[in-house]
């Protein structure tokens, strides 16, 4: 049965790769070169070449529920050379990454209805200029600006592209891929930073990335939100970073370390949390946040303000302060404000700029 899931596995890694977003077409050769152990699921290891006289790849299939046949949907490759060294420890990063991802997509497949599950897993990356990173110099960045002391486990041969440690009961992961985000999706978010005019022309120039990772049972999603905006601000620090594609943007990373600061004077990082958008329709300053639902909660839309850009921005980021500094939830029909004359109308529809329900906040009061 072994070598017959094996088999599906093989097939399963074929197929993604010869999907148009990925090689396009079957790989020129493919082999499985051995299995880990992961959350108690079978995990795959391939290396694979896009063509004959091509380098070795790295790609990873599975999980494997015991004799099962069918995995569980992480199918992945970052398109990197393959190490056998280092090969269980990228896979594992890149399983990780991909849980992350679906619980958040999960999440926010749920917050259209009335009850969201609030997973707290954060995943992000940080662009790089070449496939290097100061593993010795972040580590010493989290103990000196953060109080963060590292201890990696000792039975892990991680090496230098990987960093994995417990910080209470949070599991904090950090994994150099020696590749370029793939299908232009770090590019193509970087098209929503409109506070960073040279973002899309800067990602376009990343060779490499960090994956910033954190999970595990802490059950405050604020403490996880910081431990993770800790992990992203100083990444930031590396010589080579030219930015943080998080939260749907690529933000600057002079802006995502100085918003961080706001921790230090115990301020909860809200900027660093919360992606605020802007536009302009034909009645006025429109607004909305991206990130809430991270959190559990709804995202948040201001339509029609009659009000210069930053008046907005500043408005949602009250409210938006508001929710998460007290864990409240905002419902359908309800107000909000900050004074008995200070009232703001609640409406729970379908977004305006996101795919999803939002809450639609009236700009004027009452």
């Amino acid at each position: 049965m072994a070598q017959t899931q094996e088999n599906a596995a093989l097939q399963a890694m074929k197929e993604w790769l010869a999907h148009p977003q990925e090689l396009g077409k079957a790989p020129a050769r493919i082999e499985c070169t051995g299995t880990f152990e992961l959350h108690g699921l079978r995990y795959y290891l391939f290396r694979y070449k896009k063509t004959l006289l091509g380098s070795w790849l790295l790609g990873v299939c599975g999980g494997y529920e015991g004799d099962e046949l069918e995995h569980c949907g992480h199918v992945w490759s970052e398109m990197e050379p393959y190490d056998e060294s280092t090969a269980v420890e990228k896979a594992t990063a890149m399983v990780e990454m991909i849980r992350a991802y679906w619980m958040q997509q999960a999440e926010k497949a749920d917050s259209q209805g009335e009850d969201s599950e609030r997973t707290g897993a954060f995943a992000g990356f940080v662009l790089l200029s070449d496939p290097s990173w100061d593993k010795a110099a972040f580590i010493r960045d989290l103990q000196e600006k953060w109080g963060l002391t590292v201890q990696e486990d000792e039975d892990e041969e991680t090496g230098d592209d990987t960093l994995v440690f417990e910080e209470g009961k949070m599991i904090a992961a950090v994994s150099l891929m020696a590749a370029p985000i793939p299908n232009g999706e770090a590019e193509l978010n970087a098209e929503n930073n409109f506070l960073w005019p040279e973002a899309v022309e800067i990602t376009k120039t990343h060779q490499a990335h960090l994956m910033v990772v954190v999970l595990g049972q802490e059950e405050d999603l604020l403490e996880r939100g910081k431990l993770y905006v800790k992990l992203l601000a100083s990444c930031c620090r590396q010589k080579n970073a030219l930015g943080v594609y998080t939260s749907g943007v690529v933000f600057e990373p002079r802006f995502y370390e100085g918003f961080a600061d706001m921790m230090q004077e115990g301020e909860l990082p809200i900027f660093n949390w919360i992606w605020f958008g802007l536009y302009r329709s034909e009645n006025g300053i429109c607004g909305y946040t991206y990130g809430m639902d991270v959190f559990g909660f709804d995202e948040m839309e201001v339509l029609d303000a009659d009000a210069d850009p930053s008046e907005v921005r500043d408005f949602l980021a009250s409210m938006v302060e508001y929710v998460l500094s007290g864990g409240v939830t905002l419902h359908d029909g309800e107000t909000i404000g900050f004074s008995a004359e200070d009232k703001h109308t609640i409406t729970r529809s379908p977004g305006v700029a996101l795919p999803v329900m939002t809450l639609k906040i009236s700009y004027s009061a009452l």
